[in-house]
């Protein structure tokens, strides 16, 4: 159910003039309701999109004279000229609607988490007969365990690592059922026992599996011990290089632990948020623990946030993060508490299946492992803010060299592969407000151009990128770029160019860059020059744009390699 009202475009929060009749008649029939409503300006544009228990209730707050409104909450009236709500059953399904219009609208006064990855999990499938720890992207109903999110992956491969050198775990996607002929390399070097034979029974295989999953859990006694109890049956049997064995692999667990382990609270998933400001920039730092075990970490800046509370920054947080495919903790450590902490216990309780609590730790162990959270935010925020001033300081640079009318804060990059015409590629990487932007990232197969031509290949990808459908579709989630910069000299640019002709597009701004041969300097070739700018060397205008097309061969590159490889293996 919808309710659509009409709002004066004269806002100035407690300082504004009355609301006319007509339109304090509409706010007073306003849904008493929970649901979300949706602020809108004069473009029909959605704004902002909030949440409420009773509708009526938190829409007239903005509108009450003499409210105290923050700065963002009145420049927010002052845009809105329309109003919609949407009913909804209950607080936590409106929610969950919140957060979910949140992520398709980006409203501009809402705080939005751009974080569309999906982070990697170890999937442990204990039900079925011989168990394979594989490694999975989100979380589903299955009744596997999941162990995660790592951040960076690096953290899963090092425990990956461990558990393959230190458990002797089937690694193989072979169907297992014992009557494999003869067993793989991995039985000969001691890192699986063959059950794939019959050389090892379910019972001994699922005990290993149960190993495995006490240390991904943190639930180091209960290892140890049984590992200690093995090594001495083994020893009484005098089957000694078996318990040696045994021994060196408790002794690798002890040193790892001790290397990873952050926190003597126990064997306890948690997730701890900090927050750090400085001027208008905020950084908010996820650290992920579990059982007592750092894996990983997740950092969301925001440069523009001077305005937002700390509570809404980390309700925020909380909503959009755990949205997507994200299994939460049992706990959340927060630094401030937040409005809505009951029902968000509430909506992680039931994604989780079993009770999640957010805590404000105030001292001990807990506050120490915020205390860390906040530190990371800090050095994660002064990090940030650095390269904003490089950012800056090389934009003004580029304006200067290039004499471009505006700042480029987006930059769109170009650049070719193959090998000797064959498995022709190209990639468009995307730099961004100060970082590179891969979720615009594309790749392309070269399609109308036969052998190394890379002159032709460029006209084909700069077409496409810019005209045709791929364009039409791009133009809704990828914006017009400030600056397109072709990897290559003279000849790339001037197809690049010839290209944007054809599409009507001549005024964009573009340049080449190269080597000349020989030369460590870098040279930017612009549309009807045929004199080079040498680049300083080590000044930030050279070390952004080499930045950017460095990654632009990174991507090309590894896509040409993985088509070669694919055809190479379909010949073979």
């Amino acid at each position: 159910m919808r309710n659509s009202t009409t709002l004066s475009s004269n806002r100035q929060g407690a300082d504004r003039e009355p609301l006319s009749g007509h339109l304090a008649g509409k706010l007073k029939n306003l849904p008493k309701q929970p649901g979300v409503y949706l602020f809108k300006d004069t473009s029909d544009d959605i704004i902002y999109i909030g949440k409420a228990a009773v509708l009526a209730d938190r829409v007239r707050s903005y509108f009450q004279k003499g409210a105290d409104l923050s700065p963002k909450i009145r420049a927010l009236v002052a845009h809105a000229v329309d109003l919609e709500t949407i009913i909804t059953k209950s607080e936590l399904e409106a929610l969950l609607l919140e957060s979910n219009l949140i992520k398709r609208h980006h409203p501009r006064f809402n705080i939005v988490l751009r974080d569309d990855k999906q982070y990697p999990y170890l999937r442990l499938p204990i039900h079925d007969d011989f168990p394979r720890l594989s490694i999975v992207r989100g979380v589903k109903n299955d009744k596997a365990l999941y162990f995660g999110p790592y951040v960076p992956t690096g953290a899963m491969r090092e425990t990956l690592r461990v558990i393959r050198k230190v458990f002797p775990l089937a690694t193989c996607s072979i169907e297992i059922n014992g009557t494999a002929d003869r067993a793989c390399l991995e039985f000969e070097i001691k890192r699986c026992m063959a059950p794939c034979t019959g050389n090892q029974t379910k019972e001994d295989y699922h005990r290993i599996v149960s190993q495995v999953r006490w240390f991904l859990e943190g639930r180091d006694q209960e290892l140890l011990t049984s590992l200690r109890d093995d090594m001495h049956v083994l020893a009484d049997q005098e089957a000694f290089e078996d318990a040696a064995r045994l021994r060196d692999r408790i002794v690798k667990i002890e040193r790892t632990l001790e290397k990873q382990r952050v926190a003597q609270i126990g064997p306890i998933d948690q997730d701890v948020l900090g927050l750090a400001r400085a001027g208008a920039g905020v950084d908010v730092q996820l650290l992920f623990v579990r059982g007592g075990l750092l894996i990983g970490r997740r950092d969301f800046f925001w440069p523009d946030a001077g305005g937002v509370s700390d509570e809404e920054l980390v309700r925020t947080t909380l909503e959009q993060f755990y949205d997507k495919a994200i299994l939460p903790p049992k706990e959340v450590l927060l630094p401030v508490k937040i409005e809505d902490q009951q029902l968000m216990q509430q909506w992680l309780s039931q994604k989780k299946g079993e009770a999640v609590r957010l805590l404000v730790p105030e001292r001990g162990a807990k506050h120490q492992l915020q205390q860390l959270a906040q530190e990371n935010s800090t050095a994660a925020l002064n990090e940030h803010l650095r390269l904003q001033d490089e950012s800056r300081e090389a934009l003004q640079e580029l304006l200067e060299l290039l004499g471009l009318a505006v700042l480029p804060h987006r930059i769109e990059c170009f650049d070719i592969s193959n090998t000797m015409g064959a498995q022709s590629v190209a990639s468009m990487v995307v730099w961004q407000n100060g970082r590179m932007k891969k979720s615009d990232y594309r790749r392309f197969r070269i399609k109308t151009v036969e052998g190394a031509n890379d002159f032709a290949s460029m006209h084909e990808v700069v077409k496409r990128r810019y005209g045709g459908s791929l364009a039409t579709k791009a133009k809704k989630i990828l914006p017009t770029p400030d600056l397109i910069v072709i990897d290559g000299g003279i000849g790339q640019l001037g197809a690049a160019m010839e290209a944007m002709a054809d599409l009507g597009l001549s005024k964009t701004e573009v340049c080449g860059l190269a080597k000349a041969k020989g030369e460590k300097d870098e040279r930017i070739y612009l549309p009807g020059h045929k004199t080079p700018i040498v680049l300083p060397l080590k000044s930030p205008a050279t070390r952004l744009v080499q930045t950017i097309r460095d990654e632009a061969h990174r991507f090309a590159i590894t896509y040409h390699r993985k088509l070669r490889s694919q055809a190479f293996i379909s010949k073979a």
